[in-house]
């Protein structure tokens, strides 16, 4: 078999509009299934790899075809110079063979596909200059299909689009200023090189395209937005700034779901991007995308508080718009769970109708807030007192009432039953002249089927035992000893003796404390949960913490007059240890683990 392609197949190929790699794949498969298994002369694959011009002039001349063979990824020689930047080797290959410029490979990329991918410069101006001759010629003209600077590969990406998307901005300016137009051309994915750029942040290659006059196709519609979507997603403002003014009527369009620029913004918590675009187009703000959302419900779905601030900054009313089920921000930050979010808004805006707003189903924000079990975020809301707790829904229900509906089933856990109750604290000190769902009353005491009661119980109760007694004992073996004569504490006089004596008699108090409240637990479960496990559960943290600064304080008064060091050591491990568990549990070591 010959080693390479026959040359008139090239040519026919060029000459057909077929590009070479094309042609190759269409041989006879028996001779094409040999040379995919045989391959690329090795010779010629490291003379091509390394840019060593000399051999591949004694390939040449030894076999005028070896420049037509290929990798088994269908990568010819000039694609290997490409990729490995061998600009002389590359002017070598195309003095031989030019029609290699527009031969793809597996992935159908061209050589300045692969130029541009790697960032290799000085080769993709070689290529580029070839392309250019190309275009002058009337048979590869600008319109031609296999115009080099328009051949698409698998992924419909140009050169442009490689370049941008592997962010090689000198390879990118080089192939706009070659052909100016490429920088709107869409891919497979519906982006042009202009909306991938803004993305990236590449700032010299989007005002290079944006410089360009545009009019053809100007604005397509896209999946992912336009590059003022793509710019403000990155967060660069930069590029924000010189679309605004370069293209202007950017700002006016929508994605495919709706959104504005104002909504991405929003979304990211990008509060320059905003100052921006609302001191360009004020009415962003008001503008819904296709679930009737304006971007400060996006932003309180996010829990993006800084474009929150920034949007009541500007425009305070924004907080009265409501999506299509009648809910405001307010109801957007319960939903989502962002107490960030319903910190800032109860912050920033004032009036208290807008707080109370009902939705569709006449549910307030604490209505929602109820009945998702969001217990902080209820609890956020009933510190405040512009917020009423006494509103019905459509189905006559109060938060009170929608949160004591688990409460006969015993599916309510520890922090609903303490919602349960300062709901039920609230109603009775402002709700006393309305007329409300009836109270429940708290259920038998069988009602909870708790399956983790029992041993989280017993596992306080095993806790708070053993530091009672640890402390206890240190009451008696104080850190020094005693003075034999008068029997008092030998270091009673020293700061770090009396914050021992306080710290322990916290620990052990409170853990007396936790003893008695869950010896109880089982007479009836339900208030034991409303009642006092959550207060159980605090004393147990104060008792820890307590006893971890009598274990500082004693080591300090005991080892510190002989070895500092050591005492240093240990203080620094005591204080690290409450770090390291908020580290590891986060929020969650304030809870009960139920």
């Amino acid at each position: 078999m010959e080693r390479g392609m026959d040359p008139a197949v090239m040519g026919e190929a060029i000459e057909t509009g077929m590009d070479p790699a094309t042609s190759l794949k269409a041989m006879d498969p028996a001779t094409s299934g040999k040379a995919m298994q045989r391959g690329m002369d090795p010779a010629l694959y490291k003379a091509a790899t390394q840019g060593k011009v000399a051999s591949l002039r004694q390939l040449a001349a030894a076999d005028p075809k070896i420049l037509s063979s290929v990798t088994p990824q269908l990568n010819t020689a000039l694609h290997l110079a490409a990729l490995h930047g061998h600009s002389k080797f590359a002017s070598e290959v195309l003095d031989k063979k030019s029609e290699l410029l527009v031969a793809k490979n597996d992935d159908g990329d061209t050589p300045l596909h692969l130029a541009a991918k790697a960032g290799k410069l000085k080769v993709a101006e070689l290529l580029v200059s070839v392309a250019r001759a190309w275009q002058d010629d009337p048979n590869t003209a600008d319109t031609s299909p296999n115009s080099p600077l328009l051949v698409t590969n698998n992924a419909g990406n140009t050169p442009l689009h490689e370049a941008v998307r592997k962010r090689r901005s000198a390879v990118a300016v080089m192939l706009l200023e070659a052909d100016p137009n490429r920088g709107h051309d869409l891919n497979g994915r519906k982006e042009s090189p202009l909306d991938m750029a803004a993305r990236e942040g590449l700032v010299q290659v989007v005002r290079k395209i944006v410089d360009m006059p545009w009019v053809q196709g100007r604005f397509v519609f896209s999946v992912s937005g336009t590059a003022l979507h793509q710019a403000v997603l990155g967060g660069h403002t930069k590029i924000v700034e010189i679309l605004l003014e370069k293209c202007p009527d950017l700002i006016d369009q929508p994605d495919s779901d709706g959104n504005n620029a104002l909504h991405y913004a929003a979304q990211k918590n990008h509060p320059h991007a905003v100052e921006l675009l609302l001191n360009s187009r004020t009415e962003l703000a008001y503008k819904p995308n296709g679930w009737m959302e304006s971007p400060l419900h996006v932003a309180a779905s996010y829990g993006s508080t800084e474009a929150i601030k920034a949007l009541l900054r500007h425009c305070p009313d924004v907080a009265e718009m409501v999506d299509s089920e009648g809910r405001n921000a307010f109801h957007a930050s319960i939903i989502s769970g962002k107490m960030s979010a319903l910190r800032c808004l109860l912050r920033h805006v004032r009036r208290p109708e807008l707080l109370n707003r009902v939705d569709k189903h006449g549910n307030t924000p604490l209505h929602l807030a109820a009945q998702m079990s969001r217990v902080p975020s209820a609890v956020m809301l009933l510190n405040d007192r512009r917020v009423d707790p006494c509103v019905l829904n459509h189905k006559g229900q109060t938060a009170r009432s929608l949160v004591e509906m688990k409460l006969p089933s015993g599916e309510m856990d520890a922090y609903e039953m303490y919602l349960w109750k300062q709901l039920k604290r609230q109603e009775s000190i402002r709700c006393g002249k309305q007329q409300l769902p009836p109270l429940a009353t708290y259920p038998s005491r069988r009602a909870s089927n708790d399956k983790y009661f029992e041993r989280i119980v017993e596992t306080y109760i095993l806790v708070a035992t053993l530091i009672a007694t640890v402390t206890f004992a240190a009451t008696f073996t104080m850190p020094g000893g005693y003075h034999q004569e008068k029997g008092i504490a030998l270091h009673g006089h020293k700061t770090a003796f009396k914050i021992f004596i306080i710290s322990n008699t916290v620990a052990m108090c409170s853990s007396i404390i936790v003893v008695f409240c869950f010896i109880w637990a089982w007479q009836d479960p339900v208030k034991f949960k409303v009642d006092q496990l959550l207060w159980g559960h605090r004393l147990t943290v104060l008792a820890c913490l307590a006893m971890l600064v009598s274990l500082m304080t004693a080591v300090y008064i005991t080892v510190a007059p002989t070895a500092r060091w050591p005492a240093y050591v240990v203080i620094a491990i005591g204080s690290s240890t409450p770090a390291v568990v908020f580290l590891i549990l986060g929020r969650e070591v304030i809870y009960v683990p139920l």
